[in-house]
């Protein structure tokens, strides 16, 4: 992160700390974050006003003000239709970022008139039937009415307005002039995730790790012509597929397409995959339960493409969480070529199973999972014996303890691919390579690079990493443990007794000459021993 990005989001978070007073971050977040988005979607209004000549600027007269005028002259309704073609969703003169400012300074904001903000945005989200989904109810779960932003409507106005002043006074260019909002939201992102503790969990993944699942995903991805598809069934803030997008080639059309199932974090996707300029044509967002709603087949109602393979998928899903496994999900496609279903109590391999599915016979798949999965027995056991005999299981990576905000466990990222030249498994341990921190441990560069080489290079590490053929795997009983494949025992260095003796003997001897001296000094003190 540069040395700007780092001085902005250091004020801001101190800022935004003072304000929120005793409210939890996990809640404070959202409206940071969603006011952010709106000074963004505003702001990205009037550079479209401006850029294409949709008003007329007279001399000395802001964006704001000449849309305002022309606006109040004509048609509205001809304006906001104009604006929603185009970016998707239109924001009316009265409901600008610069027009709550004015208000704002004038002393004439009340938590009601946010509502009605928020309310005429999901209004005018609807002139675009095909970015309707993207934009309407982004700002539905913001609760203006919480007694923490004070107790009187006159406090809690006062705190949206604190609220809007902070976004406002924030600057988010480089001095060459590179827009870093992105940048900074995403940070915000992380240090709201931090400090929430457990509840951070439910909606981040560590940007080291996502690091390391976006650099196995993308491994021999080249610069093309065709979108490059990428899914992630549970995608929480968005960030993961933001990672794997950035680390393609320079250039690659990109379609992100994403399921979440708690509404806040899904609205916080959708902002926060738009903060970093991804067009609302290129994102599917799906605010659903992917283990009960799969992607529809072909094209939906609108006659929009939903297609049921991608060219990576990337998880990091809720570790062992409970799920519906009721006997009918056997026809399922996406679990009857397994046998058995995941156990009502541990949905980590229904997660594994969805996945694997949507990924295309050439494409790559990375998932972050609890250890058990390599181990526990019944029907896991059984799912996992038969991704073993299809020959889908690439690579298991051992990960350090206390990475994640939601848990202090190790985890593991299991790599699998539909299309393998060899039935071989390749293991690696980089569960001891941390930094210790205070609250979390931390991945070095050092660290991550490791990783990837030894899955690019694919051989033996001492200690390290161990490429298990199928025979092996076969004598374990299909178990996939990782200890029991990489020996990471360091042997004790031998005893030279002989030298213990030595040393035992110089210490009774150095033992007495104080026994002697403490004796002389009794006997001049006239104490008997």
């Amino acid at each position: 992160m540069s040395d700007t990005i780092q001085a902005i989001t250091s004020k801001l978070w101190a800022m935004a700390n003072e304000l929120r007073g005793t409210m939890d971050a996990s809640e404070y977040k959202n409206y940071i974050l969603a006011f952010m988005f709106y000074r963004y979607l505003s702001e990205h209004q009037e550079q479209y006003l401006a850029a294409n000549k949709v008003i007329d600027i007279k001399k000395g007269e802001s964006i704001n003000d000449a849309y305002a005028r022309q606006a109040g002259i004509e048609e509205l309704a001809d304006y906001l239709e104009d604006i929603s073609s185009s970016l998707g969703y239109a924001i009316a003169p009265a409901d600008t970022w610069e027009s709550l400012l004015q208000k704002i300074n004038e002393g004439q904001v009340i938590p009601s008139d946010y509502q009605d903000l928020f309310d005429h945005f999901n209004a005018n989200a609807e002139r675009n039937a095909a970015a309707e989904k993207d934009f309407k109810g982004v700002f539905n779960d913001i609760n203006l009415g919480d007694t923490r932003l004070g107790s009187s409507t006159n406090e809690r106005a006062k705190s949206l307005n604190n609220i809007v002043k902070l976004v406002n006074g924030m600057e988010y260019k480089r001095e060459d002039g590179k827009d870093i909002l992105g940048e900074i939201y995403e940070y915000l992102i992380g240090q709201f995730a931090a400090s929430a503790g457990k509840k951070g969990g439910e909606f981040y993944t560590p940007h080291q790790v996502s690091q390391i699942l976006a650099k196995i995903v993308t491994q021999g991805a080249v610069k093309k012509d065709a979108f490059f598809q990428l899914y992630d069934p549970a995608m929480g803030s968005g960030s993961l597929l933001l990672t794997v997008g950035q680390e393609l080639p320079a250039g690659t059309p990109i379609k992100y397409y994403g399921q979440e199932l708690n509404t806040t974090t899904y609205n916080l996707a959708r902002m926060n995959l738009m903060m970093h300029n991804v067009s609302y044509t290129n994102m599917t967002l799906s605010n659903a339960n992917t283990l009960e709603n799969d992607w529809p087949d072909g094209p939906d109602s609108k006659g929009v493409d939903r297609p049921r393979s991608f060219d990576a998928v990337v998880a990091n899903p809720p570790y062992s969480a409970k799920w519906d496994n009721r006997v009918s999900k056997l026809k399922d496609p996406r679990f009857s070529d397994y046998g058995k279903l995941a156990p009502a109590s541990k949905a980590d391999y229904a997660f594994v199973l969805h996945s694997l599915y949507h990924l295309n016979e050439t494409g790559t798949m990375a998932i972050v999972l609890p250890h058990g999965v390599l181990f526990r027995g019944a029907a896991e056991g059984k799912i996992r014996q038969t991704l073993i005999e299809k020959n889908r299981i690439d690579t298991i990576i051992g990960l350090p303890a206390n990475l994640f905000y939601g848990t202090s466990i190790p985890t593991i990222i299991l790599v699998l691919k539909k299309r393998r030249p060899t039935k071989d498994i390749l293991f690696i341990d980089a569960s001891r390579d941390f930094i210790k921190g205070k609250n979390q441990n931390n991945l070095s560069e050092d660290a991550i690079k490791k990783i990837i080489q030894t899955y690019l290079n694919r051989h033996e590490v001492d200690k390290y990493a161990h490429l298990a053929s199928l025979s092996e795997i076969k004598k374990n009983d299909y178990n996939l443990n990782i200890p029991r494949y990489v020996d990471t025992f360091e042997e004790e260095a031998e005893i030279d007794l002989t030298e213990v003796n030595r040393q035992l003997e110089q210490d009774n001897k150095e033992i007495a000459v104080l026994e002697a001296e403490i004796k002389e000094q009794l006997k001049l003190l006239g104490v008997n021993p």
